[in-house]
């Protein structure tokens, strides 16, 4: 197969896939985004959710988001302040912050075992943005991606970081809690990890 045909090819396959996925419901814990799976008859969001796939799968060596720009953001895995699940270590490129592209996150976040060769596993992709009037009580700014609110506004995990609205997609590693579920249930951080320092 020529191989624009067979980008196309895999490009349907993993939309048509992720939109059976999306069809699945599942229990979500609390303190997360609660609302539905992208609705698979949304043609658009099927294609967004394909393109963020297609554009970060060179992410799964962590060596090429370090060369895009993507850095670690701090040494520790994130772990849920309410103690259920982890989402791991944020690398962020700051260039793509506010992004509501399907191709440009703001951030990756990966595994906290290494493989052979010292390197990181991909498992989710993230969109962030700044909460304009910079007060949690007011979401009149809340964007949306694939046919879904992010999650938020929420004070900044770390030093200088804004309250914010963030949506996670969790592309490379299945979620229990839903593909577009802030933490993993199933996962947990090292021992000597800290929670959150805010809530997320």
């Amino acid at each position: 197969m020529p191989l624009r045909p067979r980008k196309a090819f895999l490009t349907c396959a993993a939309a048509i896939s992720l939109g059976l996925a999306a069809t699945v419901t599942t229990a979500v814990p609390a303190h997360g985004v609660e609302g539905p799976a992208p609705d698979p008859r949304n043609a658009q969001a099927m294609r967004d959710m394909a393109t963020a796939i297609r554009v970060t799968a060179k992410y799964v060596d962590e060596r090429q988001a370090l060369k895009d720009g993507y850095v670690p953001h701090g040494t520790e895995c994130m772990t849920n302040p309410f103690g259920v699940g982890t989402m791991g270590y944020h690398y962020v490129k700051q260039a793509n912050w506010g992004s509501t592209d399907p191709a440009k996150p703001t951030a990756l976040l990966y595994s906290t075992e290494k493989d052979e060769n010292g390197r990181r596993k991909l498992q989710t992709v993230e969109w962030m943005s700044t909460d304009r009037d910079q007060d949690l009580k007011t979401t009149d700014d809340r964007p949306s991606m694939f046919g879904l609110p992010f999650d938020g506004p929420m004070p900044g995990h770390w030093t200088g970081m804004p309250k914010h609205y963030d949506l996670h997609m969790w592309a490379y590693e299945d979620n229990p809690a839903g593909r577009f579920h802030n933490w993993n249930p199933a996962l947990t951080c090292p021992k000597t990890s800290t929670p959150a320092p805010h809530p997320h």
